[in-house]
């Protein structure tokens, strides 16, 4: 019970948040843009080491995530062109939070590490095919949000390992988990997108097979 009551506060400010855009008249769009250019400075803030504020900017940009299409449904402004406007921005705001962590890493540091920068590209890479995969095939007739670690699940985990980020001289354990971060967004980016697009092959056999 107390769990559950703890889970509604932040629904709550949601809520009121979402209240409050609508009844100001704020488009949707301007709160997507809003929420890419706050990214932008998040993939800044990893380039330049500073990865504790980046989990924190991080975290402020995913609100404004959270708050466009809320506000749209609100005002019953949904459109065609939001909806594409919102995910193509979605893939930008992915890129530029990673690319400024391979920055960083690939930079003339005490913690300099190339296989971190392999480790970024590779999680970049597959993140980006898995949203393309999904898209592509819901545009021929195929819905595939499957597999464990889709776009929120990434974003927890950099928000995670940015967070525990902000003493890179400490010792103790739980600090500066970045890297182990990498390794699960490249394995599991990989992994996701191995079983979409098997998940995606099988649903378009049973399509043809019913053509047939």
């Amino acid at each position: 019970m107390l769990g559950a009551s703890i889970g509604k506060i932040p629904i709550r400010i949601l809520d009121a948040m979402v209240r409050g855009l609508a009844s100001l008249g704020v488009p949707p769009n301007v709160l997507t843009t809003i929420g890419v250019m706050i990214n932008i400075g998040c993939g800044v803030l990893f380039g330049m080491g500073e990865f504790f504020w980046a989990g924190i900017v991080l975290i402020v940009a995913n609100v404004f995530d959270m708050l466009d299409g809320n506000v749209a449904r609100l005002t019953g402004n949904v459109t065609k062109f939001g909806g594409f406007l919102d995910s193509t921005l979605d893939r930008l705001s992915d890129m530029v939070a990673i690319l400024g962590i391979m920055v960083f890493y690939a930079g003339n540091t005490p913690q300099h590490s190339i296989i971190n920068v392999i480790l970024a590209g590779v999680a970049m890479i597959a993140s980006v095919l898995v949203s393309y995969a999904t898209a592509r095939s819901e545009a021929l007739g195929v819905k595939a949000n499957v597999g464990f670690l889709q776009r929120p699940e990434r974003i927890v985990l950099l928000i995670i390992g940015a967070l525990s980020t902000w003493d890179w001289n400490s010792d103790v354990w739980w600090f500066n988990r970045m890297p182990q971060v990498l390794w699960v967004l490249a394995v599991g980016s990989i992994w996701t997108l191995v079983h979409r697009m098997y998940y995606i092959w099988k649903e378009f056999r049973k399509l043809e097979g019913r053509a047939v």
